[in-house]
């Protein structure tokens, strides 16, 4: 599919998705908020809690430090405990140092004096942002993410990662949503593979993949047509269904 979209890329940071224990969400609900926003994904990262790692999954994937693509997005690490090493890890990729950030002190500080508690330092750690840092507002639990240089980096709970992509992505100057059209066929992959072949081949310019199921009725497979233009796509769509005698 052809786009001049802002390319992206996302980086999952954490041993508990490595293990298994966890089962990782953020990535996909972000991918679905990129495509209807107009960013090219076109990478995943997942990476254990290891600065080494996080550091150099950074610099190969953030176009400001010479990496791959225009945009890159964080999930997980920046809690308030010893293993939440992601601020460290993404400020020496960017060069710089971690600081206790003025600002989100002051939203920490705020939030705990509405529940009654005390800003202990394990608190206070969600507070270390990179020198050059800006905040990503975090509406749940006041603890900010930030963004510095193309890298966004937001935490690991789903509610407060969602909250965190919610304010962000409309701040960013994205492109054209994904337009998309699917059609079901009661067929298997391989039986559909050489109409779906040509039909490719008449549109370059547009993205069209097979998704195999299988159900109580058999084996089936959805065709999907994806392009930034949706009276492309449709008629595209339209010669698929002609040629599958749909």
């Amino acid at each position: 599919m052809q786009s001049a979209n802002p390319t992206a890329a996302i980086l999952v940071i954490g041993d508990e998705i490595l293990s298994g224990r966890t089962r990782e969400g953020n990535a996909h609900h972000l991918a679905q908020v990129l495509s209807a926003t107009g960013f090219d994904l076109r990478e995943m990262r997942i990476v254990a809690d290891d600065h080494d790692q996080i550091v150099a999954a950074i610099r190969a994937l953030d176009r400001s430090l010479g990496g791959a693509y225009d945009l890159l997005f964080t999930s997980g690490g920046i809690g308030p405990t010893h293993d939440d090493i992601t601020a460290d890890a993404v400020a020496a990729a960017h060069g710089t140092t971690v600081e206790i950030n003025d600002e989100a002190r002051i939203l920490l500080q705020a939030r705990c004096d509405r529940m009654g508690m005390e800003l202990t330092p394990n608190r206070l750690r969600m507070a270390r942002v990179p020198v050059g840092g800006t905040l990503i507002d975090n509406a749940v639990s006041a603890a900010p993410g930030f963004s510095i240089g193309n890298t966004h980096v937001m935490a690991g709970v789903p509610e407060v990662f969602r909250g965190m992509v919610d304010w962000l992505i409309p701040r960013l100057p994205g492109g054209q949503p994904v337009q998309s059209e699917t059609v079901e066929v009661r067929r298997g992959e391989s039986d559909v593979a050489e109409q779906l072949e040509e039909m490719a081949s008449k549109f370059p310019d547009l993205s069209m993949g097979s998704y195999p199921f299988r159900d109580e009725q058999g084996w089936g497979t959805n065709l999907v047509v994806r392009g930034l233009d949706a009276a492309r796509v449709s008629f595209a769509m339209s010669e698929l269904r002609r040629e599958l005698g749909l």
